[in-house]
């Protein structure tokens, strides 16, 4: 069993970079390097050797530093096969069910469309460790740019079948906003009032509020509870059908303002 050492990376506005490395062979991955800048400068004081870059998606904001690493340490790029014109650099396309190894560290590759067409996530089992892009994140999910919401429901049934111990590594600091949008269609959650108090608080310090663990958000992510009854007697949607009630849910987030 390999434990990665897991370094998030703060960019931009609000997007995380993730170093992961296998302390056993000294290999580093680079999980979406938005710039390239940072996540070096941060690598050379850590002392860890960049090896591999893990692409979930093509956006800008998850590809933008990749030649300038490749470029600066050699290393391979790996990112999913199904977008493989749209990933700059782009050695290893994976797919669903693959195995990626960085170092002696094991990751499954999950296809999880919906965000986009091609998006795909890695979770490193022996660490408990899910990257999921922008598909999953605290609190909430993406937005699809180039799915549906049949497509998303599922991607996310993939991820939620995971251990409630995986800790949820995704790639935006989006919680709070994400809670405020939460209790809005289901402020009678009891596990969401008291998280969404803790988010302001963490906020209120400057910490951050990722990862999460996948038990936080099956109790508390309306995204991934779209099966719950519960859920649907909050929206006033009788037949308590999964997709009706995601495709709702979803609907209600992208016009939220509060």
């Amino acid at each position: 069993m390999t434990q990665l050492q897991i370094h998030q990376i703060p960019v931009l506005n609000d997007n995380y970079i993730y170093l992961a490395h296998c302390p056993a062979s000294g290999a580093t991955a680079v999980v979406d390097p938005a710039v390239a800048e940072p996540v070096l400068a941060e690598a050379e004081r850590l002392g860890w050797q960049i090896t591999h870059i893990l692409n979930t998606h093509h956006h800008g904001d998850h590809v933008g530093g990749n030649l300038e690493i490749k470029d600066a340490t050699g290393c391979t790029i790996i990112g999913p096969a199904y977008d493989a014109e749209r990933i700059p650099g782009i050695d290893v396309e994976v797919r669903e069910g693959d195995q990626v190894t960085v170092g002696e560290a094991e990751a499954e590759v999950y296809f999880v469309p919906g965000h986009t067409r091609g998006h795909i996530a890695f979770w490193f089992a022996d660490s408990d460790a899910l990257f999921c892009g922008d598909t999953l994140f605290a609190l909430g999910c993406g937005r699809l740019f180039e799915g549906t919401p049949p497509q998303m429901w599922q991607s996310l049934k993939k991820l939620r079948a995971l251990p409630r111990t995986a800790k949820v590594y995704c790639a935006h600091e989006y919680t709070q906003a994400n809670a405020r949008f939460a209790l809005s269609v289901e402020g009678n959650n009891s596990a969401l009032k008291a998280r969404a108090a803790e988010v302001d608080a963490a906020r209120a310090r400057g910490e951050p509020t990722v990862p999460s663990t996948l038990g936080e958000e099956l109790d508390t992510n309306p995204f991934l509870r779209a099966d719950d009854p519960d859920l649907a007697q909050a929206l006033s949607i009788s037949d308590g059908d999964p997709v009706q009630v995601f495709t709702e849910v979803r609907a209600r987030k992208d016009v939220f303002r509060g």
